[in-house]
């Protein structure tokens, strides 16, 4: 008997204890991105706004992180591949490791490391060690289910670091940081007195540069016959709970979601150029098939979702000899996916899929033809009655980390690819007057904005006035009719961005947030 019931027990036990295990490992979300904020201070792109490489880096790094930190919160998702992250970390003293580490040129630690977990817990460890920080506050949190349950009202306090952490890392204390800019806040008159002589410099010391890329830009194209050649940007979205940027201050804040346009310099674009241009005269074969298109750099090779064609910055030729060669391939698949993109119109009443670069992670081809292909299997299963064309002149994009649609203030429907088919049929037909009225209302925005830019650029004497694409028509509108109230003879023959932070760009253009102070 005593035999059977140690039996029972040892049963038992192994039932129980794996859940204990598991449970004592567990981490949330929000314990997670305040375990990593000290890794997050050290890799933030916006420390690195004179150093384009290293920023480039750490964001597109981050940008795949939070995918992965992400999927880890996903219920149910098992599928993990191993990925491979660099990040460039700051340090304010010599390293006194005698582990020998990979350094930029312009100083910064090299971090290089596989992420294979899947647990939030040893991720977040693992980040910590990888970038030689420190792992003890991490041990601190109470990761117990039911102690989180306990303490539900402590976990939402944001942390609170002791003052040496500050003292020993350089970093500033966001709480002195935050008071001071309560006393002395950043006006737009301020910033550009201290700032418009530097940017006047470093604009007039691009001016050479400028016209070359120009001039290489016209060459290309026309020699090629491409509709389009673009070195604008490297577009990062993800989600920091834990930062906002305001003034020239980094400060901690409530979740916030940050999209980060970041251009590389004149004299880098005018690099990857000439590069082109090399490869045009060795090998002019491979580019016979890139008529009329549009050719982008940015920080992988294939083709983008648009049908871009998109050259990796840091491949060599052979690399970007594959992709041209390859691109009667890509062409085939692009048509799958229109064909793809019109199925499901006529499943969804007429409905128009589309895919907006501005507003969505840049995906390539084959991803995107993946995420159709997924939502489309699950429409064929449901059979929803849609009447056909009901839905004519409206638009949807397709999302794979969302899980319920949302109605977005340009118009579009934001459908998630795992979305239930009843719940995304009646929020549909609920809203599609709404997103009638919405369409319509943005034809009408993009007018007054376009109007806008045009006469403040004439009222100041700018030689440019653009946005980054995290700032709405919306926001640009009323910064724009803020802005031609004032009188700004600082702005006369400057490039001005609108976004969402004091900068001043390495090539002398000024960045000013949307929503400046007067």
């Amino acid at each position: 008997m005593f035999c059977c019931l140690r039996t029972v027990k040892r049963l038992c036990l192994e039932k129980i204890l794996p859940q204990c295990i598991l449970q004592s490992r567990s981490l949330s979300g929000a314990d997670a991105i305040n375990a990593l904020r000290p890794f997050y201070f050290a890799v933030h792109p916006d420390f690195f706004g004179q150093h384009p490489k290293e920023r480039e880096v750490n964001e597109n790094s981050l940008k795949r992180l939070n995918g992965y930190l992400e999927n880890l919160q996903k219920p149910g998702f098992r599928s993990f591949k191993p990925t491979r992250l660099t990040f460039y970390v700051r340090e304010s003293e010599p390293n006194s490791s005698n582990v020998p580490e990979s350094f930029s040129a312009s100083g910064f630690r090299a971090v290089s490391f596989t992420l294979r977990t899947r647990d939030l817990l040893s991720t977040v460890l693992d980040i910590l060690n990888s970038c030689s920080l420190s792992t003890e506050h991490v041990q601190s949190l109470n990761v117990n289910s039911q102690s989180r349950k306990e303490a539900k009202t402590v976990l939402n306090r944001p942390i609170k670091w002791d003052k040496t952490y500050y003292s020993f890392t350089g970093f500033k204390d966001p709480e002195e940081e935050l008071e001071q800019a309560q006393r002395v806040e950043t006006t737009l008159i301020s910033w550009l007195d201290d700032n418009e002589a530097g940017a006047v410099k470093k604009l007039k010391k691009s001016l050479p540069l400028r016209k070359e890329l120009e001039r290489l830009k016209f060459e290309l194209s026309h020699h090629l016959q491409l509709s389009d050649i673009r070195l604008l940007f490297l577009q990062v979205a993800y989600d920091m709970n834990s930062f906002s940027v305001g003034s020239s201050l980094l400060l901690l804040s409530k979740k916030c979601y940050s999209m980060w346009q970041r251009s590389w310099g004149i004299a880098h674009r005018c690099s990857q150029l000439h590069s082109l241009g090399r490869l045009v005269q060795q090998r002019p074969e491979v580019l016979k098939n890139v008529k009329g298109r549009t050719l982008i750099f940015t920080d992988r090779s294939g083709m983008s979702a648009a049908g871009h064609i998109m050259l990796g910055t840091m491949d060599v030729h052979h690399h970007w000899t594959k992709i041209f060669e390859r691109l009667p391939n890509y062409y085939k698949l692009q048509k799958r996916m229109l064909f793809l993109e019109d199925r499901i119109s006529q499943l969804l009443g007429g409905i128009q899929v589309i895919y907006i670069e501005e507003l969505q992670p840049l995906l390539t081809l084959e991803e995107y033809y993946d995420t159709l292909d997924c939502f489309y299997s699950k429409l064929l299963d449901s059979r929803l009655p849609f009447h056909p064309r009901s839905l004519r002149g409206l638009q949807m994009i397709l999302e794979s980390d969302r899980y319920a649609p949302s109605l977005h203030e340009l118009g579009h429907f934001t459908i998630p690819t795992a979305c239930d088919p009843a719940t995304l049929q009646w929020f549909i037909i609920a809203k599609a007057q709404e997103a009638r009225q919405n369409l319509k209302r943005k034809e009408e925005m993009m007018i007054t904005e376009k109007e806008l830019i045009n006469t403040s650029t004439e009222k100041f004497s700018l030689d440019r006035l653009y946005k980054e694409p995290s700032v709405s028509s919306v926001q640009m509108i009323d910064c724009c009719k803020r802005l031609l109230e004032e009188s700004l003879p600082y702005l006369q023959g400057m490039h001005l961005c609108i976004s969402h932070f004091y900068s001043v760009l390495q090539d002398g253009d000024l960045c000013i947030p949307w929503n400046w102070k007067s």
